[in-house]
């Protein structure tokens, strides 16, 4: 008995050595980084990282604000001004008794740019009383002048009846400038940090905004809207950055969808000040007001770590190391400490000629070719149907406002059911399903009749929730699909396509000028394209995230998939 006691005393102790034996080998083979830190030592998520994301949900929620344009820009009835019935502006009464005498009927009521053509009768009508026997009712003609329903919003003030692609412009320049905004934030953050590439992009947002408030004509409206997008939009990735970057991995995905939640919360504030202050100019005023408080904030956030890090600011990055572990309740150990502040310095490596470029690597592998022209799609679709459905939000009724806060409100359980399904039933399942269930849901709504109120609007906002959880797989499961050698230029190349869909949503609205069931179709037809290519593609759950082209066209196989060894 002590023999066998023994005879397992040493086979333990064997196999411990052995186990140090490969911690240390795999020491050596990867130097300790901020994840191993956080997830060994400081804790992956504490009452640091807790507080971090309190602090940016004030910043994140002021850019859900920022599309203003919704209702700043929104559409309202218009028809043609009747002078010969004494009308001399655009507030008259809306519909008179006698508005059908002067204007053809359309399937919404009456026409809203054209007339019927005036007779030179000699004598005109009141704005009691028009006869029709003034106008010819068998010519139509365009109209010149226009009576507006409502007079909130820049179409009344600019007078852009009629002129709906002018005025579904500015929506398409907000997004424009999201893509502009990406060198001028990122060359702001990489040179002097996070903290003051936040504060400075929330300033600008409050800075243009305020301004465009007071614009003159349409054309400074737009301008300062451009202005106001290209160099503030940026603020909701930095935002992120400090939301997720001391978050550890494991609680990485959650975070993510709380910062996407944060943000719908935003939007959800924004249409409930429109219904508070639906004058244009007030509503501006009301949203860009608290960007200014921002700039306190560069005296409560801590600078990024890992910013700090890169740029060998060692003593800043110390201290707030050192604050985690005392808000958190841990301990960073002496060499944790000092493997972060002193990395290895690179090796100096020759260039290999003979290695094949990037162009060269995709054309090379029919696998990696297939996923460039496939995840960019994926994101256009998405970026489209997922900003296309908030902007028609509000002509689904006569309740513009009600319609948009629950089209947006709809997206925080979009957002978290996708982090149930993600690790559940995998990325690709969970990525196809937001695709074709938002699809279906966007098809159906055109067939269903307008007085269906009640029904049209729930499954239009299931069309929200489905594409909700599209917005919160796709980043995992497109970064999960390339090599580490091309992830971040793929994932960045797909991001930057896919801003494609976010500049042409603003346009869909105009679409219904010709039929009312264009843009549902739309998000419906490309939904089910991009689901369809979802399924080309193999499932990344539980395969260990590839370094190599080689494994990256591996994924799928069962050589793909981690393999966890149970020792007793």
């Amino acid at each position: 008995m002590a023999e066998k006691q023994n005879n397992n005393a040493d086979n333990s102790s064997e196999k411990e050595t052995s186990t140090n034996r490969e911690i240390k080998g795999n020491m050596y083979q990867k130097p300790l980084d901020l994840d191993d830190v956080l997830t060994n030592e400081l804790g992956q998520f504490g009452w640091f990282q807790i507080r971090n994301i309190l602090l940016v949900a004030y910043p994140i929620a002021i850019c859900g604000l920022m599309a203003e344009y919704v209702f700043s820009a929104a559409a309202i009835p218009h028809r043609c001004r009747i002078p010969e019935c004494g009308e001399d502006g655009k507030s008259h009464e809306f519909a008179p008794a006698w508005i059908t005498n002067t204007i053809p009927e359309s399937g919404s009521g009456f026409a809203s740019c054209e007339r019927f053509a005036p007779r030179d009768a000699g004598s005109n009508g009141t704005l009691d009383y028009c006869p029709d026997d003034l106008f010819d009712r068998s010519k139509t003609v365009e109209c010149d002048s226009f009576v507006y329903a409502r007079d909130n919003t820049v179409v009344y003030e600019f007078d852009l009846g009629c002129k709906e692609w002018l005025r579904v412009l500015a929506g398409t320049l907000y997004s424009v400038g999201t893509l502009l905004v990406l060198p001028v934030t990122g060359f702001v953050s990489d040179r002097y940090g996070r903290r003051l590439a936040l504060v400075i992009s929330i300033f600008n947002l409050g800075l243009f905004g305020f301004i465009r408030a007071f614009s003159v004509n349409y054309t400074m409206y737009v301008t300062l809207q451009i202005l106001q997008t290209t160099f503030g939009a940026g603020a909701y990735s930095c935002a992120y950055i400090f939301a997720a970057e001391l978050v550890g991995p494991k609680y990485r995905v959650f975070t993510s969808a709380t910062s996407s939640s944060i943000f719908a919360v935003g939007q959800v504030l924004l249409g409930s000040i429109a219904w508070v202050l639906p004058a244009w100019r007030h509503m501006i005023m009301a949203v860009n007001a608290p960007c200014f408080i921002i700039v306190a904030y560069y005296w409560l956030l801590s600078e990024s770590v890992r910013w700090l890090l890169s740029k060998k600011k060692y003593p800043e990055a110390k201290k707030i190391l050192e604050t985690v572990a005392r808000v958190n309740k841990t301990h960073i150990s002496e060499k944790s400490m000092e493997a972060l502040m002193n990395p290895p310095q690179p090796t100096a490596s020759v260039p290999n000629a003979d290695a094949p470029g990037l162009f060269r690597s995709v054309i090379r592998s029919p696998v990696l070719l297939r996923r460039v022209c496939t995840t960019p799609f994926w994101w256009i679709t998405m970026t489209f149907v997922y900003y296309g459905l908030s902007i028609n939000s509000t002509s689904l009724s006569d309740t513009i406002y009600l319609n948009y806060i629950l089209t947006c409100a709809i997206e925080i359980p979009g957002f978290y059911t996708a982090v149930l399904l993600l690790d559940r039933i995998g990325r690709k399942i969970t990525l196809c399903s937001g695709f074709f269930f938002s699809a279906a849901c966007n098809i159906a709504f055109v067939f269903i009749p307008m007085d269906m109120t009640v029904l049209r609007l729930i499954i239009y906002l299931l069309g929200k929730f489905g594409i909700s959880m599209v917005v919160t797989s796709i980043y995992l499961y497109t970064s999960e699909l390339y090599p580490t050698e091309y992830r971040h230029t793929f994932l960045a190349f797909s991001s930057m396509i896919g801003r494609i869909g976010s500049i042409t949503a603003p346009l869909t609205p105009a679409l219904m000028t010709y039929w009312h069931g264009i843009p549902s179709m739309l998000f419906g037809c490309m939904g089910v394209v991009s689901g369809l290519l979802a399924l080309t593609q193999p499932e990344t759950l539980g395969t260990k995230m590839p370094d190599t082209l080689a494994e990256a066209e591996a994924i799928g196989t069962p050589g793909s998939k981690i393999k966890y060894t149970v020792t007793e």
